[in-house]
Order: C-alpha cells, then sequence, then structure tokens
C-alpha cells in the first residue's frame, strides 16, 4: 500500500516515518491554527507561521515537601519559563527560570539553566557545601552551560534565575534578573530585588553569552515561624506583586494546591505572561529523608 506526502505530493509507503524527498514526518499532527501538514522541526507551522503547542504550555511537577506549576498563560504562544525541584537530605531548593523574550531560544536557556542549577545544588549541598556556596556554585554551572547555547552569527539565548535552599532554621536565595522569591508567613516580604531598570522591566542583569561576568545576589533569611518560599516569574508578580496578597492564597494549602491557585490568579487576571509558580513550605515538621528526585513534566 502506499499513499503521498502531504507536503511535497511524493509517493510513500505505509510505515515509512520520513518522505525520502523532502523530509517531512509522515503521520506528525498537523498545525493547530489551519490543519496544514507542514510543521517544521523548529516547531513552527511553514504554512501560516503559528508556533505549535509543546509538552511545556502547562507542567505541574510535585514532591512531598513542595510543588510548583509552569503554565504558558493567554497571550503568548509558547512557555518560555522553567523550574525545577529537588531535596538532598532534608534540605529543599527549587529553581525559576524565565527566558528573555527577546533573545533566540529563550525556553531553552530557562530550561537549561533551571536543570543545571537543580543538579549543582543538590550535588553540593550532598557533599557538605554551605547553601550561599552552593547557590554561588549552581548559578555559576547554570550561567556557563547558558553561554554554551548560543551559536555563530547569532544573538545569545539569554534567562533569568532564582532559587531558594530551605532547610535547618534558614532559608538562602539567590538571583540573576528579575524572577522573584517572597517569604510568605509571618511578617511576609520580597525576598529579592528586581535586576531590572525602574519602570521600564529592561533587565540589567541576566545569564547568557552577552550577559558580561555574572555576580548572583543572595541572601539568607531567617524565618519567625512556619511559613512558604514563593519563588515565581514575573508572569505571576507584574499581576499580584505583593506578598500579603499572595499570602492570602498560599497559605492553609497543599504546595499543589497553592501553586495551582496562584497560576489560577494570573490567568484570571489576563494571563498576559507565561506563569511559573514553585511552593515550598518551610518550618511546618522536620521534612522526611529522600532521594534527590527530578520530576518529569506532566501535561
Amino acid at each position: 500500500m502506499s499513499g503521498a506526502c502531504p507536503t511535497c505530493g511524493t509517493l510513500v509507503l505505509v510505515g515509512e516515518a520520513y518522505c525520502e524527498q523532502c523530509g517531512h514526518a509522515l503521520g506528525a499532527a498537523g498545525c493547530t491554527a489551519c490543519g496544514a501538514q507542514a510543521v517544521g522541526a523548529d516547531g513552527y507551522c511553514e504554512n501560516c507561521g503559528m508556533l505549535q503547542p509543546s509538552g511545556r504550555d502547562h507542567v505541574e511537577i510535585e514532591l512531598e515537601v513542595a510543588a510548583g506549576v509552569s503554565d504558558r498563560g493567554l497571550r503568548h504562544s509558547r512557555n518560555e519559563d522553567a523550574m525545577a525541584l529537588t531535596v538532598a537530605g532534608t534540605v529543599v531548593a527549587g529553581v525559576v527560570c524565565d527566558g528573555v523574550s527577546t533573545s533566540p531560544r529563550p525556553e531553552e536557556a530557562s530550561q537549561t539553566a533551571a536543570d543545571t542549577a537543580a543538579a549543582a545544588l543538590a550535588k553540593h549541598l550532598e557533599e557538605g557545601a554551605d547553601p550561599e556556596t552552593a547557590t554561588r556554585e549552581a548559578v555559576r554551572l547554570a550561567a556557563e552551560a547558558v553561554v554554551a547555547l548560543a551559536l555563530p552569527g547569532e544573538d545569545a539565548p539569554a534567562c533569568t534565575y532564582v532559587s531558594a535552599v530551605a532547610g535547618g532554621r534558614q532559608v538562602t536565595i539567590g538571583w540573576v534578573g528579575d524572577s522573584r522569591a517572597y517569604w510568605l508567613g509571618s511578617g511576609s516580604e520580597l525576598l529579592t530585588g528586581d535586576d531590572a531598570t525602574p519602570g521600564t522591566h529592561m533587565l540589567t542583569a541576566w545569564l547568557g553569552a552577552d550577559a558580561g561576568h555574572v555576580m548572583p545576589r543572595i541572601r539568607t533569611f531567617t524565618p519567625d515561624g512556619p511559613g512558604v518560599v514563593l519563588l515565581c516569574s514575573d508572569g505571576l508578580w507584574n499581576c499580584y506583586p505583593e506578598p500579603t496578597a499572595l499570602a492570602a492564597v498560599a497559605l492553609n494549602a497543599t504546595p499543589r494546591a497553592a501553586a495551582q491557585r496562584l497560576t489560577r490568579l494570573a490567568l484570571e487576571a489576563g494571563g498576559h505572561d507565561n506563569i511559573t509558580v514553585l511552593v515550598i513550605p518551610f518550618g511546618q515538621g522536620e521534612q522526611a529523608e529522600t532521594t534527590v528526585v527530578f520530576p518529569k513534566e506532566q501535561q
């Protein structure tokens, strides 16, 4: 039995994976916008130019002690945010990165940075490094990994970075760019500053080959009591920047429910940007000893 390639019309045999003439993936899903069977390897429809949905459009990750949600939002064609969670002994570490939309392959930059940083945090914490040292090393390695993505002749992929290491009596935050960390609980407050020009959202620091020497800002915070460490991209804090408003939604809920609620708030406010939220409870009982886990994406 045979048929025709939907892109170039060349005769193909049933069971063949690719057209020998044009290389089109046979049996691939058509464009979600126009229906054409002409989606390129870069994810864009070659007929109408629409970027196709990916498995990153909505991602939820959950550990026993923390959870996160990342969503494309309502206005963007793809999710350029990324997140990662890991546990080293009784210490929880989380990372949120926001791809810079004006750079090429921002979603690759953010995912690379988040994965690299989470692995580095887990490794160094398990080896006995203090949280500030582990954070500096995680940022250094994440920055190097994003630099390595740059191709000759193109602008450099870029992203922001924020991480939290929560364990014992302290929380250590590290950041580059305008992704944020909040403490939600007694004395709720913003823990980070924005590496951006006031009022313009123009970044003054980021990870990427054109970023120069990256110097992360690091803060160690000792909470007065139990609460939640919240990491988020600007898709959330642009809509709800005040910690008291975030606390009203995030507290008294499971980590996953809190992350889902906060994401829903940003969507209901218009979903103008990608939204990523990590919720890490702190000081609410000893965290169980567990192995390092890197959850897979969930649809």
